[in-house]
Parts: C-alpha cells; sequence; structure tokens
C-alpha cells in the first residue's frame, strides 16, 4: 500500500516520481519506517501551481450539477476503499484502525454534503434606489488554491479543504504534513480513479518551511487554506509576498464548565472522550476543566475511572482500541513537559502520567490519559494548547468566576459546557468568547454549522455552506434598463 506511494507527486493529473531529497515516515507505535516522501522542488511546486491555474477556467466553467457529480463518484470510491486507506493512515498517524476508518468515511461525508452544495450556489437581486437600475450581485470561484494541512486527522482536514473548493468551483494544491502524506496522497489515487479533470486536484509533499512556504509566497496561488498552530498561522500571514485570500483553523485551548445541575455521569463521559480520543491531538480537545466546587470531587473521582478504563495499543494490531500511539515524540515531549510543570507547581496526579507498561509500548510514543488538579493559571496546562492526553482540573463557585477563567486565554475555538440549568446554559453560552459551544455534548464541529475560532484561534470558516463560501468571490453587477422602443 505505502510501497507504490513512494517518493510519488500527483500533477497535472499524473503521478511522477519527486526529483528531490527523500524523507523517511515513521510507524509511529513502532518506531520503523514504512516508507519515504520526496521533497518537491521549487519546479515541481511551480509545476502543481501551473497545472492548476490551466485547469481552472474549464473547471470553475462547468455547471454545478457536473461538479456535483464529480464529488459524489470521488466520496463513493473513497467509501468503498475505506479499509485500505485507514490502514495507511493508522501506519503513518498512530490513530487504532477502527477509528482511522471512521474518519475515512467521514471524508466520503464531506464529498458528499459539499457536492449538495455545488448545485446550490446562489446570487441575488438587490433593489436600488430608482426602478430603472437594479444590482445583481454572483458569486465566483477564487481561483487556485493551496491547502496546508495537518498530521493529526490527515483525512478529514484535506477533505473540508478538498471538497469545499472543488465544489466552488476552484482547483487546488495539497501539501500535506510529513508526518502523514501517504493518507492525502491515497486520496489522490481516487481523484484518479473519479477521474477529476486533469490538474484540478494535485499533492505535492515535502517540508512544510520549504514546499508550505513555496505555495505561501507563489503568486499564481490565490487562496491559502490552512490548518495548524497559531505561531505558523501568524507566520503565514506575515511573510505572504502578495494579498491572497486566508482561511486559518489555527490552536486551541479549550475549557469545560460542568456546573451544579449538570448530568454529572455525561459530564463524566464527554470529558474522557474529548480530552483523550486521538491522544488529545485534535484542536477542539478539553484542555481544562472547571467545575462546580461541591460537584469536584465526585467528578475527579469519576473521570479518573473512565481514564483507566480506556485501552492503549498499536492501532493495526488492537484496531479496536480507545487510544492509539502519540503522532511523534514532539507531542509526546510536550505532554511531559506540561506535566512537570503543573506538578513543579503544585497540581496533584491523580492518574496516568507515565507511558503503559509491556514490550509492545517500548518503542513507540505512547502515554495513559493523565488527569491533574489542584491547578491554577499559572501553570501551562491551563494557559497553552497541550495537544496531548492530559487535563487540568480546577474548582469554581460563581458562574462569573467560570466564563472568566474560560475566557483567560489567547485562543477562541471551542468551549464545552454541561449544564441542565437553562438560565445557566444561557449566561454561560452568551459570555464565553468561542466560535463554537458545545452544550451537554462535545461534538463542537459538524459538517453542516459553520466552524471556526475567534482571536488566535483563526480566520474564516470551514463545515457547513459557510465552508464553501470562503473559495467564493462576490461579484456586483450593476445595471441600468431604459424603457423599451414603442412603450
Amino acid at each position: 500500500m505505502i510501497s507504490e506511494l513512494n517518493g510519488k507527486l500527483f500533477i497535472g493529473g499524473s503521478w511522477k516520481v519527486g526529483a528531490g531529497g527523500r524523507v523517511p515516515v515513521e510507524n509511529p507505535a513502532t518506531g520503523e519506517v514504512i516508507g519515504e516522501i520526496a521533497a518537491s522542488t521549487g519546479e515541481e511546486v511551480n509545476a502543481a501551481v501551473a497545472a492548476a491555474r490551466r485547469a481552472f477556467r474549464g473547471w470553475a466553467d462547468l455547471p454545478g450539477r457536473a461538479r456535483s457529480a464529480a464529488l459524489k463518484r470521488l466520496g463513493g470510491l473513497i467509501s468503498a476503499d475505506a479499509d485500505r486507506m485507514a490502514r495507511i493512515m493508522t501506519m503513518e498517524q498512530g490513530k487504532p484502525l477502527n477509528e482511522a476508518r471512521g474518519e475515512i468515511l467521514k471524508l466520503a461525508e464531506a464529498c458528499h454534503f459539499y457536492a449538495e452544495e455545488a448545485v446550490r450556489v446562489h446570487g441575488e437581486i438587490v433593489p436600488n434606489d430608482t426602478t430603472d437600475h437594479e444590482s445583481l450581485v454572483i458569486r465566483e470561484p477564487i481561483g487556485v488554491v493551496a491547502a496546508i494541512t495537518p498530521w493529526n486527522y490527515p483525512a478529514e482536514l484535506v477533505g473540508w479543504k478538498l471538497c469545499a473548493s472543488l465544489a466552488a468551483g476552484c482547483t487546488i494544491v495539497i501539501k500535506p504534513a510529513d508526518l502523514t502524506p501517504f493518507t492525502a496522497l491515497a486520496i489522490a489515487q481516487k481523484v484518479d480513479e473519479a477521474k477529476i479533470p486533469a490538474g484540478v486536484v494535485n499533492v505535492v509533499t515535502g517540508p512544510g518551511s520549504v514546499v508550505g512556504q513555496a505555495l505561501v509566497e507563489h503568486p499564481g496561488v490565490d487562496k491559502i487554506a490552512f490548518t495548524g498552530s497559531s505561531s505558523v498561522g501568524l507566520h503565514i500571514q506575515r511573510s505572504c509576498t502578495s494579498v491572497k485570500r486566508m482561511s486559518l483553523e489555527l490552536g486551541g485551548n479549550c475549557p469545560i464548565i460542568v456546573t451544579q445541575s449538570a448530568n454529572l455521569d455525561a459530564a463524566v463521559k464527554g470529558t474522557a472522550r474529548r480530552s483523550f480520543r486521538n491522544m488529545g491531538q485534535i484542536c477542539i480537545a478539553i484542555n481544562r476543566a472547571y467545575v462546580a466546587r461541591p460537584i469536584l470531587d465526585e467528578f475527579v473521582a469519576k473521570l479518573a475511572v473512565a481514564a483507566e478504563a480506556l485501552t492503549i495499543g498499536n492501532g493495526l494490531d488492537r484496531p479496536d482500541a480507545d487510544l492509539g500511539a502519540m503522532a511523534s515524540a514532539a507531542p509526546l515531549a510536550k505532554t511531559r513537559e506540561h506535566l512537570a510543570d503543573a506538578l513543579a507547581k503544585g497540581a496533584r496526579l491523580v492518574t496516568g502520567g507515565s507511558a503503559p507498561e509491556g514490550d509492545e509500548f517500548a518503542r513507540g510514543h505512547f502515554f495513559r490519559p493523565t488527569i491533574v488538579t489542584g491547578c491554577t493559571h499559572e501553570m501551562k496546562v491551563m494557559s497553552e494548547e497541550t495537544f496531548g492526553p492530559l487535563i487540568g482540573v480546577m474548582p469554581f463557585d460563581r458562574l462569573d468566576e467560570a466564563i472568566t477563567l474560560a475566557n483567560d486565554t489567547p485562543y477562541g475555538l471551542a468551549s464545552y459546557v454541561y449544564a441542565k440549568d437553562l438560565d445557566e446554559v444561557r449566561y454561560l453560552t452568551t459570555r464565553l468568547d468561542y466560535g463554537n459551544v458545545a452544550v451537554n455534548n462535545v461534538d463542537a464541529g459538524v459538517m453542516n454549522a459553520p466552524y471556526g475560532g475567534r482571536k488566535q484561534s483563526g480566520v474564516g470558516y470551514e463545515h457547513g455552506r459557510e465552508g464553501m463560501l470562503e473559495y467564493m468571490n462576490f461579484k456586483h453587477i450593476r445595471v441600468r434598463h431604459d424603457l423599451p422602443q414603442g412603450s
């Protein structure tokens, strides 16, 4: 599965062996090298952008129904090959096979959702101050998109950009993360099989600091769609050499507030899921919990039981495990750093705090789900994004205190509330400064509603109709009409 993609690039509808050096890709559960990708050269980046530019006019001029049909074909092919694509993802990312398969199917869902949106690109007629003028407002595709995607969700986070841009009529050059490039190349195989016109979708690989930066600076790229850290998003904004449209889905430091009226068991179940799923490597992971003081001890005790019940394993050998390996040494090291900082500043370790024992975990990037309590905002676990299986917990006495603590961050991606009192729910949801607020559930992002952050968590939206409109320009056509002759 991997060997046929080694060193390959997908440019202008053709597969080619990259001319640049090779970058090894490891299985994070075993440390074994599973393949190599090509470090795309400047000439190859130029060729991919040129191919997208050549394909743009023809793709944009297709009726929406034709683009819709192409996306439906793509979604069907991805669904049919979900098992193989999931194995590729697990081998390079580490998440359990069943979870990887679920992500592949969500990619297929994105194809079908935006296939439906492609036939609903509407404009409007705006009345003017006089009856002899009218304004037509139409939507047109932006042009060539460069999508720079991360390693934590290597199928979905490609798919959100790929499907929305194609539905809008744009063409795209995808630069996946070095840790998880083969999932994107496997998606390109499905694009090829779906007979989407040559150049509409292109995939180049290589280091983000070189290949990604070349796309950011490229004069032939009209829009950057990026998911990743806030620091890299800021660098992208600063380093563009021309004005470009941008969608930046950046970091988070997501809180959960659990009030005394909450269904405690539901709050514990949701917190365990959203804190530790994908080993906490998700932008909307719950990093910090604020719990009403009277229920704090019970919440912590139950959350510890839930965390300790989660199973960990090599995602290929144990496809139904709750958790797999972390994707690389870097997020594991950051998790350890944040834990050490919290303990040094007075936090108490409730559970976790080390790698699981056993030979099967010896060579991989594994870590147990970890809870610390007695936290303060002087601790990194409460003030920075860990991006690992670690959560800090602290009490609150008044709702205003919980709101102040939850909003005490430069980020604003997602927040969570568990409460049954409707007055509490309204008070909290209207004051939490986040782009997404989930109440009595932990699914802050769903495909048919806009998903985006505030403050340092980014600009623009993915998901929903709004996600497609991010790839469109608005054009105002103002027309003056005369009375017909002989009227």
